[in-house]
Order: C-alpha cells, then sequence, then structure tokens
C-alpha cells in the first residue's frame, strides 16, 4: 500500500505545482478586479466632484445674474428704525440696486441712536434680545433712544439645507412692508420662537403663525410675502452690504451677529449682562447733564420724572 494516490486526497509534486499556478493566476485575477473597481470609483468620484465644484460654480455665477429685487417699505437704510410708542419710521422701499440710504441722527438731540444686526437662528441674538429687551422697550418707550433692527442672514448652513436664516429674514422684511407697527413684537417673537442650530428650523406656515400670532397684519398679504418669499434677494443683497461696509454712520464693521452700535461706538461687552450694556450706553451717548439724567437710559428702568 502507498501512501500516495489521488484517491488518497495528497498531490503529487507536479499537481501542487499546478494547484500553485492556479492559485496565483485566481490571486492576480482578484487583484486586477479589485484595481478595476477602484479604478471606476476613483474616476466618477473625480467626475463628481467636479459636477459639484462646476454646480457651487454655476450657483454662484446665477445668484449673481439674478436681478436684485427691491426691498421692502420703510427700510430704506436696510434696517426698520423703531422710535417711541414702538412706531416705526416710514420710508420709501430701497429700488432694486440702489445703495440704502441711511437714517439721519440729531447729534443735538437727547435720543440715543441703537443700531442692531441680527441674525434670527444666531443663539447669541436671542441671549442679548432676551437680557435687553425690557430695558430697551423702555428707553423707547420714554423717548430716550430709537434702535434700527438690520435682519441679515449668514447662518444658512446652519439650518439643514431649508436656509432659515433668509427665510426668517424675509419674514421680517413682509412685516417691515406690510405691519411696520408691528415689527418690535414680531422680532421679539422670532426669538422666543427660535429653533435650535442645526435644525431645519420653523417652516414657512410657522413662521406665518409666529408673525400673525404677534400682530402682523393683513394676514393674507404677510402669508403670501412669507411663502412666496418676495424679500428674498433683497435679504441677500442687504447681508452682503452690511458684510461689506462700515455700519452706517458709524466706523463699526459687521463681523458677526449680534452687532450692537451705539451712538455710532461699537459694544464689546457682555451681551447676557443688561447693566453692563446700559452703562455703555450712558457712555456712548455723553449724558453729564441734569437733563439728560432724567431722559438717558439707566440700568434699571425707571418712570420719567414730569416736567
Amino acid at each position: 500500500m502507498t501512501n500516495g494516490g489521488t484517491g488518497g486526497g495528497s498531490l503529487d509534486k507536479n499537481e501542487r505545482r499546478e494547484a500553485a499556478r492556479e492559485k496565483a493566476k485566481v490571486l492576480r485575477d482578484q487583484h486586477k478586479r479589485k484595481d478595476r473597481v477602484r479604478r471606476f470609483f476613483l474616476q466618477g468620484g473625480l467626475i463628481v466632484g467636479s459636477i459639484a465644484v462646476v454646480a457651487i460654480v454655476t450657483l454662484i455665477i446665477v445668484n449673481s445674474q439674478r436681478p436684485a429685487g427691491p426691498g421692502p417699505l420703510n427700510m430704506l437704510s436696510d434696517g426698520i428704525k423703531i422710535g417711541q410708542e414702538l412706531k416705526a419710521t416710514p420710508t420709501a422701499a430701497l429700488a432694486a440696486d440702489a445703495e440704502p440710504v441711511p437714517n439721519a441722527v440729531d447729534s443735538e438731540a437727547d435720543v440715543i441712536d441703537i443700531q442692531i444686526y441680527v441674525d434670527y437662528l444666531c443663539p447669541f441674538c436671542k441671549v442679548f434680545e432676551e437680557t435687553n429687551n425690557e430695558q430697551i422697550e423702555s428707553w423707547l418707550n420714554r423717548g430716550a433712544a430709537t434702535v434700527e433692527v438690520h435682519p441679515i442672514s449668514i447662518l444658512n448652513s446652519n439650518s439643514m439645507g431649508t436656509q432659515y436664516s433668509t427665510r426668517a429674514a424675509n419674514a421680517a422684511a413682509c412685516v417691515a412692508n406690510f405691519s411696520p407697527d408691528a415689527f418690535w413684537d414680531v422680532n421679539k417673537a422670532l426669538f422666543e420662537n427660535q429653533p435650535e442650530e442645526r435644525t431645519t428650523g420653523l417652516s414657512d406656515d410657522e413662521l406665518i403663525d409666529v408673525v400673525t400670532e404677534a400682530g402682523a397684519t393683513p394676514q393674507g398679504k404677510i402669508e403670501s410675502c412669507i411663502n412666496d418669499k418676495t424679500f428674498k434677494p433683497w435679504v441677500s443683497a442687504s447681508t452682503l452690504r452690511a458684510l461689506d461696509g462700515p455700519v452706517p454712520n458709524s466706523e463699526a464693521e459687521v463681523k458677526g451677529t449680534p452687532t450692537i452700535v451705539v451712538d455710532g461706538a461699537k459694544y464689546e461687552g457682555a451681551i447676557d449682562d443688561p447693566e453692563a450694556f446700559a452703562a455703555f450706553v450712558v457712555q456712548a451717548a455723553g449724558a453729564t447733564s441734569s437733563e439728560n439724567a432724567t431722559t438717558t437710559p439707566t440700568p434699571t428702568p425707571t418712570e420719567t420724572p414730569a416736567q
């Protein structure tokens, strides 16, 4: 009896050599196949990447060539100015491609000029608004200050592709156009209902509910304006303008939100400290006379003494 032979499961020398060759061939074929697959996906990835680049470039070109629409009424300066009794200062609408017209500031008047640049998705804007709204509103009601609100959109990338910052700014512009005296309450409501970053944000229907419940009318025109995104081109243009140059009547620049400028001076203090902000306002206003002391903002809102 032998230990070799095909029937015993063993291979002789020639058979082992042939088996090794076959195995090597299989391995070579597998490597070639993997290489082809790898090259295919690499080329495909390059093609997809090229398409993405082309799409981005195309989007930029299309946006740059898209005709800019007119701005909303009462925002000729790219912002809406709120004064005593929370009333808006009426202005014409900014024409398409026109330069905004800054609101005049009376340096002789005892009225503080406050400008605020906000993004309605910005959590720091919400903190500032919630912390300081009560005392700012008291200054407005007393005629001690005016507040010019500039809605801009710099956080679209934080809303899962829904462009919430732009849509919310458009909603604010719709209110400025159709219901300007409700703007202050709508501005507050948009922050009270601010969605979390990295979410889709409020839908257009939810934005409509927020602004109309805050008092904006007529509802039908507001609804159409928000759904049609009537002022979306203006939002884009005004945002670029805000980031491109100094704040009107100031040398301050908008580097983020909130940007707060008081009588031309940029506030760099804590956004969650109302006393610090009030002190800055007093300092920026340069209030030194006893007459100013009765009308100038103070850290704790008080009633104006009878004259």
